[in-house]
This record gives structure tokens, C-alpha cells and sequence, in this order.
């Protein structure tokens, strides 16, 4: 086996490591280490909840005193600064470690580079870009927000064949099975925030949190999204069941005195990316999950805010007269927006489509 293999398949096992953490980091990043000497793992770890010890902690323990001379593997640059922990790259110094491979760099202001720069100064040879890309897709929404202050957002729709979501009266229990629906609580857990229209709250009477995972017994350990509301109107009833904890919900609309009794946070009345550069700078919100109606996902859309849509596709037929997944209106073949296909999986006899926004034209 080859050197730059030996690097991928440790760097595989701290990736699967920091994917423990997908859960219940936010707004921390995913990150896992592991340390190896003479071909021997030695030590390992991640981070597991904001406030408790980095992946590099961890392994730094359980490996002792053979972390001296051995290499770490790091899916993120160690941070480099005092937080509510030490700088982890300090840690690997005092530990005696001899070489760090960091699988991507951390756009944070506070490390970028930083990092690096420690361990490199301390005489510790550093290689940088092992598994790159499949260690960002660990922290899309961190890493958008350390880059460019806003957040990763992602778009899920569920539709019939022929592109409906719900009959003309509203109703829209079930288009999707089971399966489906299971899979959309992932996409929840994993957000820092889901966000919807009021038009879907009175509809629905939804509660937009995660309620059951097909991997993890004890759903308390989920760090739960907060549920965002765009309801300029002031249309929200005090009796909405999303309501019911009230410390989790933040409502954009006009200021009322009942939502601020019941300890809901308010936001003004803003633009959609004034908002989502507000939940990052001042709540840490670095992950959006959209579930919304055709009016809202039309302007995410349209204003080029979706790094993601998630389309969930069941084998039915709702007719003509059923509500559709856009409302947006083209007049041209130049104004439609194109996407690039990333995977698709089969869910009971759904299917799912992931995709992004695509630059091209035709």
C-alpha cells in the first residue's frame, strides 16, 4: 500500500468518526481525529456537542504517550484559537506528535491558517488536502458561513409525477411514504434551522422538528432546529402546535406582544438574504432547511439563495388542478433554472433527487 493511500484510509476513519457528531455539534463543525504510529492506531475521537473537547482531545487521550512521533489525521485544521476550549493545534504540539494531516483548511477568520502555521512552526511537518472533498461535504453550511457569512440552504420539495404538492383545497397528507418522510427527518437534524411559509403553517399546522431517527434511540440528543417562520402579516395563532415550545420558533413579522409573552424570538421584516445573513451573524445559524410552499421556494429560487434542492418524487398523479411545486412564471427558455443532478436514491417506491444550482445555459 502506497503512502498517499495509507493517508486516505486513515482519513476515511476520521471522516466516519466526525459523521458521529452530524447531530449534535451545531453550530460547531463535524470533526474527527485519529492517531496512528508505526502503522498502529493508537488514538481517536470526535467532537461530539458544543462546549465539550475537540475530536484531537479525544484522540490525544486515548493514544497517551504514543501520541509522541505518531501522525494525526484531521478532517478540519485544528482551530488555533482560545474558545470554550484550548487551541487543538497547541495540543498536538505539547503532545510531541510528528506529523498532522488535515483533510481541508478552516475558513474561519479565527483559524484560517492559523492552525497550520502553529504545527509547522513547532517543526511538525504538515500535508494538507487528503479527501478534501468528501471531508467539506461534512460542514457545507459552517464552512459557506466562515467563507461568505451565509448560510448553506437547502430546498426540499415533495411532488407527484406530474409535478403537484397538494390538491387545490390544501390537503397534501400523504403525496410521499413513509420512507420519504423518514429521510427528510436527516435533513432536519443535520439543520441549524428549518424555515417555511405562513401559508404552510395554517395549512398544515405543522411542527417542522425531528421527532424520530432511523439511527439514534435516544432523540434527546439531538441538538432540534430552530423553526422559522416568514409571516408578514402577523398571521401566526397563538395556538399553532409549532408553538408549543416556543423557545425554539423565531417569527419574521410584524412585532406582536403575545409571540414575545410566549418567549418567541422576532425578526424584522427583511429581505430573504438580509435574513439569512442575520441568522448567521447573530444566532449561528449556518445550515437552513427550506419547507416551504410554491411562493416561497419560488423566491429562494429566484433569488439565487438554494445551494441544494432535495426533490422528493412520488409515483402519482394529482391532476390539473392540484397546487404546483413553483409558481414562478417564464417567458423564455433563457430564464429557466437548470440544476446538476448529484445522486438519486430510491425510498420505498419514492425517489429522491439531490441536486444544485447550475451556471449553465442552453
Amino acid at each position: 500500500m502506497t503512502e498517499l493511500n495509507q493517508d486516505e484510509r486513515w482519513m476515511q476513519r476520521a471522516i466516519g468518526l466526525a459523521r458521529q457528531g452530524q447531530y449534535s455539534t451545531k453550530p460547531n463543525p463535524n470533526v474527527g481525529c485519529v492517531i496512528v504510529k508505526d502503522g498502529q492506531l493508537v488514538g481517536e475521537g470526535f467532537h461530539p456537542k458544543a462546549g465539550q473537547p475537540h475530536a484531537e482531545v479525544f484522540a490525544l487521550r486515548q493514544a497517551g504517550e504514543q501520541a509522541r512521533g505518531a501522525t494525526a489525521y484531521v478532517t478540519l485544521e485544528p482551530c488555533a484559537h482560545y474558545g470554550r476550549t484550548p487551541p487543538c493545534a497547541k495540543g498536538l504540539v505539547e503532545a510531541g506528535v510528528a506529523k498532522v494531516v488535515v483533510a481541508c483548511p478552516d475558513p474561519n477568520p479565527l483559524v484560517a491558517g492559523k492552525g497550520v502555521q502553529i504545527l509547522q512552526d513547532a517543526g511538525i511537518a504538515v500535508d494538507v488536502g487528503i479527501c478534501e472533498d468528501e471531508a467539506q461535504r461534512l460542514n457545507p453550511g459552517f464552512l459557506k458561513a466562515m467563507a461568505s457569512g451565509m448560510p448553506y440552504v437547502r430546498l426540499k420539495i415533495a411532488s407527484s409525477l406530474d409535478g403537484r404538492t397538494a390538491m387545490a383545497s390544501g390537503e397534501s397528507k400523504w403525496i410521499t411514504g413513509a420512507e420519504a418522510r423518514q429521510d427528510v427527518q436527516h435533513w432536519r437534524a443535520i439543520s441549524a434551522a428549518v424555515m417555511t411559509g405562513i401559508e404552510t403553517v395554517l395549512a398544515d399546522d405543522c411542527q417542522l422538528n425531528v421527532r424520530q431517527l432511523n439511527s439514534i434511540d435516544d432523540i434527546s440528543s439531538v441538538v432540534q432546529p430552530k423553526r422559522i417562520i416568514l409571516d408578514r402579516q402577523g398571521r401566526l395563532p397563538v395556538t399553532a402546535k409549532i408553538l408549543q415550545q416556543p423557545a425554539s420558533v423565531m417569527v419574521m413579522g410584524p412585532y406582536r406582544q403575545e409571540l414575545a409573552d410566549l418567549g418567541v424570538t422576532q425578526l424584522e421584516i427583511q429581505s430573504l438574504a438580509a435574513l439569512l445573513q442575520q441568522l448567521v451573524q447573530q444566532y449561528q445559524i449556518y445550515d437552513v432547511l427550506v419547507e416551504a410552499g410554491a411562493t416561497l421556494s419560488s423566491a429562494f429560487l429566484q433569488a439565487g439563495l438554494v445551494d441544494e434542492l432535495i426533490s422528493y418524487v412520488a409515483p402519482t398523479l394529482l391532476g390539473q388542478t392540484a397546487r404546483s411545486m413553483f409558481n414562478a412564471e417564464f417567458s423564455r427558455m433563457a430564464e429557466q433554472l437548470r440544476f446538476k443532478l448529484q445522486d438519486v436514491t430510491r425510498l420505498g417506491d419514492d425517489v429522491r433527487f439531490r441536486l444544485i444550482p447550475s451556471q449553465e445555459t442552453l
